[in-house]
Protein backbone atom coordinates (compact mmCIF):
# COMPACT_ATOMS: atom_id res chain seq x y z
CA UNK A 1 0.00 0.00 0.00
CA UNK A 2 1.96 3.42 -0.91
CA UNK A 3 -1.10 6.01 0.40
CA UNK A 4 -1.07 8.08 -2.30
CA UNK A 5 -1.54 11.93 -2.19
CA UNK A 6 -4.86 12.82 -3.21
CA UNK A 7 -5.45 16.10 -1.70
CA UNK A 8 -3.02 18.87 -0.52
CA UNK A 9 -4.57 21.98 0.49
CA UNK A 10 -3.30 25.30 2.24
CA UNK A 11 -5.60 28.12 4.38
CA UNK A 12 -3.59 30.93 5.47
CA UNK A 13 -4.15 32.52 8.94
CA UNK A 14 -3.99 35.34 11.07
CA UNK A 15 -3.86 34.95 14.99
CA UNK A 16 -4.30 37.27 17.82
CA UNK A 17 -2.22 36.35 20.74
CA UNK A 18 -1.71 38.67 23.74
CA UNK A 19 1.03 38.82 26.75
CA UNK A 20 -1.35 39.23 29.32
CA UNK A 21 0.00 36.02 31.53
CA UNK A 22 3.47 38.00 31.82
CA UNK A 23 1.37 41.27 33.73
CA UNK A 24 1.79 43.21 29.90
CA UNK A 25 -0.66 44.78 27.82
CA UNK A 26 0.74 43.80 24.49
CA UNK A 27 -0.17 41.59 21.82
CA UNK A 28 0.73 40.41 18.79
CA UNK A 29 -1.04 39.15 15.24
CA UNK A 30 1.06 36.14 13.65
CA UNK A 31 0.64 35.02 10.03
CA UNK A 32 0.81 31.27 9.42
CA UNK A 33 -0.58 28.79 6.56
CA UNK A 34 -2.16 25.60 7.69
CA UNK A 35 -1.18 22.69 5.17
CA UNK A 36 -3.63 19.58 4.83
CA UNK A 37 -2.76 16.38 2.87
CA UNK A 38 -4.84 13.41 2.29
CA UNK A 39 -3.99 10.11 0.92
CA UNK A 40 -6.15 7.73 -1.02
CA UNK A 41 -6.40 5.36 2.25
CA UNK A 42 -7.29 8.31 4.59
CA UNK A 43 -4.44 9.32 6.33
CA UNK A 44 -4.82 13.30 6.98
CA UNK A 45 -1.64 15.00 7.98
CA UNK A 46 -0.92 19.24 9.31
CA UNK A 47 2.25 21.16 8.41
CA UNK A 48 2.62 24.81 9.13
CA UNK A 49 4.81 27.34 8.57
CA UNK A 50 5.27 31.23 8.94
CA UNK A 51 7.63 34.35 9.62
CA UNK A 52 6.12 34.97 5.87
CA UNK A 53 3.02 35.95 4.70
CA UNK A 54 0.49 33.69 4.73
CA UNK A 55 -1.58 34.21 2.16
CA UNK A 56 1.63 34.55 -0.44
CA UNK A 57 2.45 30.78 1.00
CA UNK A 58 -0.88 29.46 0.23
CA UNK A 59 -1.14 30.41 -3.31
CA UNK A 60 1.94 28.57 -3.62
CA UNK A 61 1.06 25.31 -2.14
CA UNK A 62 -2.17 25.13 -3.59
CA UNK A 63 -0.90 26.56 -7.13
CA UNK A 64 2.34 25.14 -7.26
CA UNK A 65 2.67 22.47 -4.84
CA UNK A 66 -0.49 21.00 -4.66
CA UNK A 67 -0.38 19.64 -8.57
CA UNK A 68 3.52 18.84 -8.50
CA UNK A 69 3.01 15.97 -6.01
CA UNK A 70 -1.17 14.87 -6.74
CA UNK A 71 -0.57 11.02 -7.23
CA UNK A 72 2.91 11.15 -5.36
CA UNK A 73 3.53 7.98 -2.39
CA UNK A 74 3.22 10.19 0.99
CA UNK A 75 5.54 8.17 2.69
CA UNK A 76 8.10 8.64 -0.08
CA UNK A 77 9.55 11.90 1.60
CA UNK A 78 12.86 12.33 -0.36
CA UNK A 79 11.12 11.83 -4.07
CA UNK A 80 8.47 14.77 -2.78
CA UNK A 81 10.78 16.72 -1.48
CA UNK A 82 12.66 16.81 -4.50
CA UNK A 83 9.77 17.31 -6.64
CA UNK A 84 8.67 20.40 -4.35
CA UNK A 85 12.03 22.22 -4.23
CA UNK A 86 12.51 21.93 -8.60
CA UNK A 87 8.90 23.35 -8.57
CA UNK A 88 9.03 26.28 -5.77
CA UNK A 89 12.73 27.39 -4.97
CA UNK A 90 13.65 28.57 -8.46
CA UNK A 91 17.08 28.10 -9.55
CA UNK A 92 18.10 27.08 -5.78
CA UNK A 93 16.52 30.25 -4.21
CA UNK A 94 14.85 30.72 -0.93
CA UNK A 95 11.87 32.92 1.09
CA UNK A 96 8.27 31.54 0.37
CA UNK A 97 9.09 28.71 -1.92
CA UNK A 98 11.20 27.26 1.39
CA UNK A 99 8.03 28.01 3.72
CA UNK A 100 5.79 26.08 0.98
CA UNK A 101 8.06 22.93 0.92
CA UNK A 102 8.49 22.99 4.59
CA UNK A 103 4.35 23.03 5.15
CA UNK A 104 3.59 20.19 2.93
CA UNK A 105 7.15 18.15 4.26
CA UNK A 106 5.89 18.37 7.88
CA UNK A 107 2.31 17.36 7.23
CA UNK A 108 4.02 14.26 4.96
CA UNK A 109 5.87 13.09 7.93
CA UNK A 110 2.80 13.60 10.03
CA UNK A 111 1.22 11.06 7.72
CA UNK A 112 4.37 8.23 7.66
CA UNK A 113 4.11 8.97 12.01
CA UNK A 114 0.51 7.42 11.70
CA UNK A 115 0.70 5.18 9.14
CA UNK A 116 3.66 3.51 10.96
CA UNK A 117 2.30 4.10 14.52
CA UNK A 118 4.57 6.11 16.17
CA UNK A 119 6.25 9.60 16.83
CA UNK A 120 8.18 11.33 14.69
CA UNK A 121 10.63 11.92 17.15
CA UNK A 122 11.33 7.98 17.84
CA UNK A 123 11.49 7.29 13.58
CA UNK A 124 14.23 9.30 13.51
CA UNK A 125 15.97 7.80 16.24
CA UNK A 126 14.58 8.88 19.51
CA UNK A 127 17.36 10.13 21.47
CA UNK A 128 15.56 11.78 23.87
CA UNK A 129 11.94 11.62 25.55
CA UNK A 130 11.97 15.21 26.58
CA UNK A 131 13.58 18.83 25.78
CA UNK A 132 14.44 21.62 27.69
CA UNK A 133 12.74 25.11 26.55
CA UNK A 134 13.91 28.67 26.56
CA UNK A 135 12.01 31.83 26.78
CA UNK A 136 12.29 34.96 24.17
CA UNK A 137 10.73 38.07 25.25
CA UNK A 138 10.78 39.43 21.59
CA UNK A 139 9.80 42.94 23.45
CA UNK A 140 12.97 45.27 22.21
CA UNK A 141 11.24 47.90 23.05
CA UNK A 142 10.21 47.40 26.52
CA UNK A 143 12.42 49.74 29.84
CA UNK A 144 14.55 47.89 32.12
CA UNK A 145 12.57 47.68 35.00
CA UNK A 146 9.32 46.04 32.45
CA UNK A 147 11.59 43.40 30.89
CA UNK A 148 13.31 42.20 34.56
CA UNK A 149 9.31 41.88 35.68
CA UNK A 150 8.29 39.78 32.57
CA UNK A 151 11.48 37.52 32.68
CA UNK A 152 10.99 36.71 36.41
CA UNK A 153 7.76 35.96 35.75
CA UNK A 154 9.35 33.38 33.16
CA UNK A 155 11.89 32.19 35.74
CA UNK A 156 8.69 31.89 38.28
CA UNK A 157 7.40 29.40 35.88
CA UNK A 158 10.58 26.96 35.60
CA UNK A 159 12.03 28.38 32.42
CA UNK A 160 16.22 28.64 33.18
CA UNK A 161 17.00 30.48 30.37
CA UNK A 162 15.95 34.22 28.50
CA UNK A 163 16.64 35.51 25.23
CA UNK A 164 15.74 39.02 24.33
CA UNK A 165 16.11 40.95 21.64
CA UNK A 166 18.78 43.62 20.59
CA UNK A 167 19.65 45.71 17.71
CA UNK A 168 16.63 46.88 16.87
CA UNK A 169 15.39 48.95 14.94
CA UNK A 170 18.55 48.12 13.68
CA UNK A 171 19.85 48.57 10.28
CA UNK A 172 16.55 48.14 8.65
CA UNK A 173 15.31 51.60 9.95
CA UNK A 174 14.52 53.52 6.77
CA UNK A 175 14.29 56.89 8.56
CA UNK A 176 17.72 56.26 10.64
CA UNK A 177 16.76 58.22 13.51
CA UNK A 178 18.62 56.38 16.11
CA UNK A 179 21.88 55.88 16.23
CA UNK A 180 23.22 52.53 16.37
CA UNK A 181 25.48 53.30 19.00
CA UNK A 182 22.40 54.48 20.79
CA UNK A 183 20.70 50.70 20.20
CA UNK A 184 23.80 49.16 21.80
CA UNK A 185 24.07 51.72 24.72
CA UNK A 186 20.05 50.54 25.24
CA UNK A 187 20.69 46.89 25.12
CA UNK A 188 23.45 46.82 27.43
CA UNK A 189 20.68 48.51 30.31
CA UNK A 190 18.59 46.03 29.51
CA UNK A 191 21.19 43.17 29.79
CA UNK A 192 22.72 44.63 32.82
CA UNK A 193 19.29 44.65 34.27
CA UNK A 194 18.14 41.52 33.33
CA UNK A 195 21.62 39.74 34.78
CA UNK A 196 21.37 41.84 37.96
CA UNK A 197 17.90 40.71 38.73
CA UNK A 198 18.37 37.20 37.61
CA UNK A 199 21.52 35.90 38.99
CA UNK A 200 24.29 33.85 37.92
CA UNK A 201 22.31 30.22 37.71
CA UNK A 202 19.75 31.96 34.30
CA UNK A 203 20.71 31.76 31.29
CA UNK A 204 20.61 35.27 29.61
CA UNK A 205 21.30 34.99 25.64
CA UNK A 206 20.78 37.84 23.01
CA UNK A 207 19.31 37.54 19.08
CA UNK A 208 20.32 40.28 16.82
CA UNK A 209 18.10 39.27 13.98
CA UNK A 210 20.56 40.17 11.01
CA UNK A 211 20.53 43.68 12.06
CA UNK A 212 23.78 44.87 12.85
CA UNK A 213 26.90 45.12 10.81
CA UNK A 214 30.11 43.78 11.98
CA UNK A 215 31.44 46.93 13.55
CA UNK A 216 28.50 47.22 16.00
CA UNK A 217 27.78 43.47 16.26
CA UNK A 218 31.58 43.34 18.16
CA UNK A 219 30.99 46.69 19.70
CA UNK A 220 27.46 45.01 21.24
CA UNK A 221 29.32 41.76 22.03
CA UNK A 222 32.82 42.97 23.99
CA UNK A 223 30.39 45.43 26.23
CA UNK A 224 28.14 42.08 27.12
CA UNK A 225 30.93 39.63 27.26
CA UNK A 226 30.82 40.06 31.48
CA UNK A 227 27.49 39.13 31.78
CA UNK A 228 28.34 35.95 30.86
CA UNK A 229 25.84 35.50 27.61
CA UNK A 230 24.92 32.02 26.54
CA UNK A 231 24.39 32.90 22.85
CA UNK A 232 24.68 35.56 20.37
CA UNK A 233 21.78 34.56 17.89
CA UNK A 234 21.71 36.15 14.17
CA UNK A 235 24.64 38.79 15.07
CA UNK A 236 25.28 40.41 11.65
CA UNK A 237 23.62 41.61 8.34
CA UNK A 238 22.24 38.86 5.41
CA UNK A 239 23.75 35.98 8.37
CA UNK A 240 26.98 36.55 6.20
CA UNK A 241 29.31 33.82 6.89
CA UNK A 242 32.57 35.44 6.64
CA UNK A 243 31.24 38.35 8.85
CA UNK A 244 29.96 35.38 11.72
CA UNK A 245 33.19 33.97 11.53
CA UNK A 246 35.37 37.32 12.17
CA UNK A 247 32.88 37.95 15.09
CA UNK A 248 33.14 34.62 16.42
CA UNK A 249 37.22 34.64 16.58
CA UNK A 250 36.70 38.15 18.29
CA UNK A 251 34.21 37.33 21.02
CA UNK A 252 33.99 34.54 23.71
CA UNK A 253 30.35 34.81 23.40
CA UNK A 254 28.71 31.33 21.26
CA UNK A 255 27.04 32.25 17.94
CA UNK A 256 24.15 30.67 16.58
CA UNK A 257 22.10 31.30 13.56
CA UNK A 258 19.72 29.33 11.12
CA UNK A 259 16.55 29.52 12.21
CA UNK A 260 15.28 31.56 8.82
CA UNK A 261 17.71 30.22 6.97
CA UNK A 262 15.81 27.63 4.17
CA UNK A 263 18.75 26.08 1.99
CA UNK A 264 21.01 22.86 3.57
CA UNK A 265 24.40 24.62 1.80
CA UNK A 266 24.05 27.58 4.19
CA UNK A 267 24.35 25.65 7.35
CA UNK A 268 27.47 23.82 5.06
CA UNK A 269 28.97 26.90 4.54
CA UNK A 270 28.56 28.46 8.33
CA UNK A 271 30.21 25.01 9.51
CA UNK A 272 32.87 24.71 7.13
CA UNK A 273 34.16 28.59 7.85
CA UNK A 274 34.05 28.09 11.60
CA UNK A 275 31.24 30.54 11.55
CA UNK A 276 29.11 29.45 14.07
CA UNK A 277 28.67 27.42 17.35
CA UNK A 278 25.30 26.00 17.21
CA UNK A 279 23.07 25.56 14.37
CA UNK A 280 19.77 26.65 14.63
CA UNK A 281 17.83 24.28 11.70
CA UNK A 282 14.01 25.82 11.47
CA UNK A 283 12.12 22.71 10.52
CA UNK A 284 9.30 25.62 9.75
CA UNK A 285 11.50 26.66 6.77
CA UNK A 286 14.53 25.09 6.06
CA UNK A 287 12.25 22.26 4.08
CA UNK A 288 10.35 20.31 6.82
CA UNK A 289 11.89 17.37 8.77
CA UNK A 290 13.27 15.81 5.46
CA UNK A 291 16.12 19.16 5.27
CA UNK A 292 16.07 19.11 9.11
CA UNK A 293 17.89 16.24 9.90
CA UNK A 294 20.03 16.67 7.05
CA UNK A 295 21.36 20.09 8.81
CA UNK A 296 21.91 17.66 12.04
CA UNK A 297 23.77 15.75 10.33
CA UNK A 298 25.96 18.33 9.18
CA UNK A 299 26.66 19.72 12.62
CA UNK A 300 27.42 16.13 14.03
CA UNK A 301 30.06 15.81 11.51
CA UNK A 302 31.43 19.19 13.24
CA UNK A 303 30.78 17.89 16.69
CA UNK A 304 28.23 21.11 16.53
CA UNK A 305 25.24 21.14 18.43
CA UNK A 306 21.69 22.20 16.96
CA UNK A 307 19.02 23.99 19.02
CA UNK A 308 15.59 25.70 17.77
CA UNK A 309 15.29 29.42 17.14
CA UNK A 310 11.98 28.88 15.39
CA UNK A 311 10.10 30.09 18.78
CA UNK A 312 6.55 30.03 16.47
CA UNK A 313 7.10 26.76 15.98
CA UNK A 314 8.37 24.89 18.93
CA UNK A 315 6.34 22.29 19.10
CA UNK A 316 7.00 20.67 15.70
CA UNK A 317 10.94 21.57 15.97
CA UNK A 318 10.82 19.46 19.26
CA UNK A 319 10.61 16.19 17.50
CA UNK A 320 13.75 16.97 15.27
CA UNK A 321 15.64 17.97 18.45
CA UNK A 322 14.60 14.70 20.81
CA UNK A 323 14.78 12.86 17.50
CA UNK A 324 19.20 13.04 17.25
CA UNK A 325 21.73 12.75 19.46
CA UNK A 326 23.12 16.25 18.83
CA UNK A 327 19.74 17.93 19.24
CA UNK A 328 19.08 20.39 22.10
CA UNK A 329 17.27 23.47 23.06
CA UNK A 330 13.55 24.48 21.70
CA UNK A 331 12.42 28.09 21.92
CA UNK A 332 9.36 29.40 23.09
CA UNK A 333 8.32 32.87 21.97
CA UNK A 334 6.29 34.29 24.80
CA UNK A 335 3.87 36.08 22.29
CA UNK A 336 4.08 34.20 19.27
CA UNK A 337 3.81 30.60 20.27
CA UNK A 338 0.29 31.77 21.77
CA UNK A 339 -1.12 31.73 18.54
CA UNK A 340 -0.53 27.82 18.93
CA UNK A 341 -2.80 27.13 22.07
CA UNK A 342 -6.16 27.79 20.11
CA UNK A 343 -5.30 26.36 17.07
CA UNK A 344 -4.31 23.01 17.65
CA UNK A 345 -5.33 20.03 20.18
CA UNK A 346 -2.81 17.58 22.40
CA UNK A 347 -0.28 20.47 22.75
CA UNK A 348 2.61 18.38 25.10
CA UNK A 349 2.60 20.53 28.38
CA UNK A 350 5.77 22.42 29.26
CA UNK A 351 6.65 21.59 33.08
CA UNK A 352 9.94 23.51 34.92
CA UNK A 353 11.98 24.47 31.87
CA UNK A 354 11.04 20.92 29.58
CA UNK A 355 8.92 19.48 27.37
CA UNK A 356 8.26 16.19 26.99
CA UNK A 357 7.86 14.76 23.71
CA UNK A 358 4.19 13.24 22.48
CA UNK A 359 3.76 9.43 22.38
CA UNK A 360 0.91 9.74 19.80
CA UNK A 361 1.81 9.10 15.82
CA UNK A 362 2.80 11.78 13.49
CA UNK A 363 3.34 15.02 15.38
CA UNK A 364 0.58 13.96 17.94
CA UNK A 365 -1.52 17.64 17.79
CA UNK A 366 -4.31 17.91 15.22
CA UNK A 367 -5.71 21.60 14.57
CA UNK A 368 -9.51 22.49 15.68
CA UNK A 369 -11.20 22.54 12.62
CA UNK A 370 -13.71 25.67 14.43
CA UNK A 371 -10.09 27.78 15.18
CA UNK A 372 -9.06 27.06 11.14
CA UNK A 373 -12.26 28.05 10.52
CA UNK A 374 -12.45 31.37 12.87
CA UNK A 375 -8.55 32.29 12.52
CA UNK A 376 -8.37 31.85 8.16
CA UNK A 377 -8.02 34.84 6.03
CA UNK A 378 -10.57 35.61 3.76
Amino acid sequence: MQHIIKRVAATPLRIKSDMSWLGVSRGRVSSMCLVEVETDTGYIGHGVTYLADGSVVAQAVNGVAAPATKDMPALATERVWSALWWSLTASAQTGYGANAISAVDLALWDIKGQVLGLPIWQLLGAAYDRVPVYATLELPSLEPDQLVHMAKGLVARGFKAIKIQVGRPGLDQRSRDKPLDQIIHDDMKRIAALRDALGADIGIAIDGASRFDLPHAMALARRAEPYGIAWYEEPVLQNDVGLMAELRRASSIPVSVGQNEGQLYRFRDMLMQHAVDMIQPNAAIIGGITQGVKAAALAASFNVPIASGGGSCPFHNAHLQGGVANGGKVEYQTSATGAYEPLFDGLPKIEDGWMPLPQKPGFGFTPRKEAVAEFAVR
